[in-house]
């Protein structure tokens, strides 16, 4: 029997090869002839080098996604202004977080749905009906004549627009392991080119009929509906993003992996003791309840749920008080004034993100910079009420410099947080797993836009007479979710993927 013509020894001792040996067996039960997801991960395999064409289409989806989001804060004070909501001027902060929350909660609703959509049907059909969201729903909430058109407007946007998830997922299955840093940064560095093109567009094109009357009469569309123009501009950036999709390769697996479960429990039966083949196959049998109870996976969402809502909130304040009154301890800076200053700091965060990020995650690990990062972002933060003893040059010089700075150090934070995400998890469980994610992160963004307009009014309203002004108190508290963040990265609270503790 030992050496028996019946070949079952023979076949067992494969199955006691080399790790890379059992690996490769496993790839090639995958493998099915047709499948999407199994041309993707063979040209991976078989190229080495960064796949820089489906990067470019994911860069161009997440930038048509992220538009409607950044081109918006130059222009939402004076838009609920000029809808008439706000009876007196120091309201107009209440009204315009609600509009900012919106959006977050139809995407809080949404987003395991469409995690699981995704999981099921594929990263690509999610991704084409998220962006024709954004053609249809951007475009009306230009149009918004009330402020209820333009809630219900930004919420269904919120709704339909279930990109965040899959596209994360997408990104860390379109390239090899050692490129999926450059990968997920690029979903990230959506956000920041979109700090550059949709604050200016927002800033620049708002009210056009007023700031180009060569161009634009007030008989116009244009003239009419004074917030349309950069939403129009937006929304046809969109389709042509649309279109890039029929580019888009699928990576989703569309088959069953019942040779790799046999493969795996021979191995086990002759005696493998190699752990990572068992939680392979343990995680392939994880149910998506179970997502709930990985603490890898959970730590990691909770850090990037608040340091989320300190983002969207940071925003939402910074573009109120940058452009309220001096009366009011603001700046007085116009909307092109704020569109300038976002767009140039997200230059520079894009700029850092593809030429220098990758160096720091190289070198460091995604997870060390993530600490000295949130330090320094409170610090900074702190200096920002004294900013309003400056004027002229100065003023635009130094507020240029912290936007940026800020903008850096919560792009190393986010980029952390979402590698750290997509680590903890098997591949099959990505789209839920990121599903999970962007539901309580757009639950805190959602809270965020919301508590920050009802601080900053607050803050206003409170200029004198407390221990602190008004407007160091409104930057205080929005330091104290930085803080709390900080306190989550350390153990107990947190817990790193193992694969990353092993690397």
């Amino acid at each position: 029997m030992a050496g028996g013509e019946d070949g079952s020894p023979a076949a067992a001792a494969p199955l006691l090869l080399l790790p890379a040996a059992r690996e490769e067996r496993r790839r090639r039960a995958r493998c099915r002839e047709g499948c999407p997801g199994c041309r993707v991960e063979e040209a991976s395999k078989s190229r080495a080098g960064v796949p820089y064409l489906n990067f470019f289409y994911i860069w161009v989806v997440c930038l048509a996604a992220a538009l409607p989001i950044q081109s918006l804060f130059p222009y939402l004070y004076f838009m609920i202004r000029d809808l008439k909501i706000a009876k007196e001027e120091r309201d107009i902060g209440f009204y315009a977080g609600f509009v900012g929350a919106t959006y977050f909660l139809g995407r809080t609703i949404s987003a395991v749905p469409w995690g699981m959509f995704a999981d099921k049907y594929g990263r690509k059909p999610c991704i084409v009906i998220s962006i024709l969201s954004v053609v249809v729903f951007n475009t009306l909430f230009g149009l918004s004549t009330t402020y209820w058109m333009a809630i219900v407007t930004r919420g269904l946007l919120g709704l339909l627009c279930g990109i965040l998830g899959p596209i994360k997922a997408y990104a860390s299955e379109v390239c090899r392991k050692e490129h999926q840093a450059l990968g997920i940064s690029l979903v990230t560095s959506s956000r920041a080119i979109a700090l550059v093109i949709g604050p200016a567009i927002g800033g620049f094109l708002a009210q056009p009929a007023k700031k180009y009357p060569n161009l634009f009469s007030e008989e116009s569309i244009f003239g009419r509906f004074p917030y349309f123009l950069p939403c129009f501009v937006i929304s046809v950036l969109a389709a042509g993003s649309c279109i890039a999709c029929i580019w888009l390769p699928e990576t989703l697996h569309f088959h069953n992996d019942d040779k790799v479960e046999a493969i795996d429990e021979l191995e086990a039966q002759a005696g493998d003791s190699n752990l990572d083949a068992q939680k392979a196959k343990e995680s392939r049998g994880e149910s998506t309840k179970n997502l709930l109870k990985n603490w890898q996976l959970m730590s990691a969402v909770i850090l990037y749920c608040i340091f989320s809502l300190h983002d969207t909130a940071y925003l939402e304040i910074f573009s109120l008080w940058a452009v309220s009154s001096r009366k009011f301890r603001g700046l007085s800076l116009t909307s092109q004034d704020v569109g300038t200053v976002l767009a140039i700091s997200g230059f520079g965060v894009l700029v850092y993100q593809l030429a220098i990020y990758p160096f720091l995650s190289k070198y460091f690990g995604p997870v060390k910079p993530f600490r000295p990062a949130a330090v320094l972002s409170i610090l900074l933060l702190a200096t920002y009420p004294f900013m309003t003893n400056l004027h002229g040059p100065e003023l635009k010089i130094l507020i240029n410099i912290a936007s940026l700075l800020k903008n850096m150090f919560a792009a190393t934070i986010t980029i952390a947080c979402n590698i750290l995400q997509n680590t903890a998890v098997t591949q099959e469980q990505r789209g839920v797993a990121n599903g999970i994610s962007v539901t309580l992160m757009s639950m805190f963004k959602a809270v965020a836009p919301a508590a920050a307009g009802i601080l900053f009014s607050w803050a206003q309203k409170h200029i004198s007479g407390l221990f602190l002004p008004g407007d160091q108190i409104l930057f205080l508290m929005l330091n104290m979710v930085s803080v709390i963040g900080l306190v989550l990265t350390f153990k107990p609270l947190f817990s790193l993927p193992n694969a990353m503790s092993r690397s």
